[in-house]
């Protein structure tokens, strides 16, 4: 199964004190064998920041090198993303989605995948497909 980790479960597994620690290095480690663990760009550079700002440099070096090294897939925003990204936004008027979330969104829909190993309860929300009847599957 493909799963894009967002940046709530990257940064779950980088601090040992996060609420979700626990339950995200649980998830990731049973998982890292049979799963295809995928992540984009903006949440690479969003979860850097949060961990730098939160734990420190040395940490948001160490998640890169992690990443790096694992040789994940890191899908790259394209001008078709953000404007689906933009045309999210405008379809969810009342939800306080985040750029990140909604090129996510638009990148997942782009590429199939329908699972995703996140904290953030946009996942839950937001829809897709004809009549936007179809959601996301968040894990754990």
């Amino acid at each position: 199964m493909n799963i894009v980790v967002d940046t709530g479960a990257w940064y779950a597994l980088a601090d040992r004190s996060d609420v979700h620690h626990k339950r995200a290095a649980e998830f990731y480690t049973s998982r890292i064998d049979s799963d295809r663990f995928l992540t984009t760009d903006l949440i690479l550079s969003e979860t850097w920041s949060l961990i730098a700002s939160h734990l420190n440099r040395q940490a948001a070096i160490r998640f890169w090198q992690a990443v790096r090294e694992s040789r994940m897939t890191v899908w790259s925003a394209e001008a078709v993303d953000l404007e689906a990204a933009w045309q999210i936004l405008q379809a969810f008027p009342d939800q306080d989605f985040s750029l990140v979330d909604c090129a996510t969104f638009a990148l997942m829909e782009r590429f199939g995948v329908h699972e995703a190993f996140a904290f953030d309860s946009h996942f839950l929300v937001y829809r897709f497909g004809t009549n936007r009847q179809k959601a996301f599957r968040k894990h754990p």
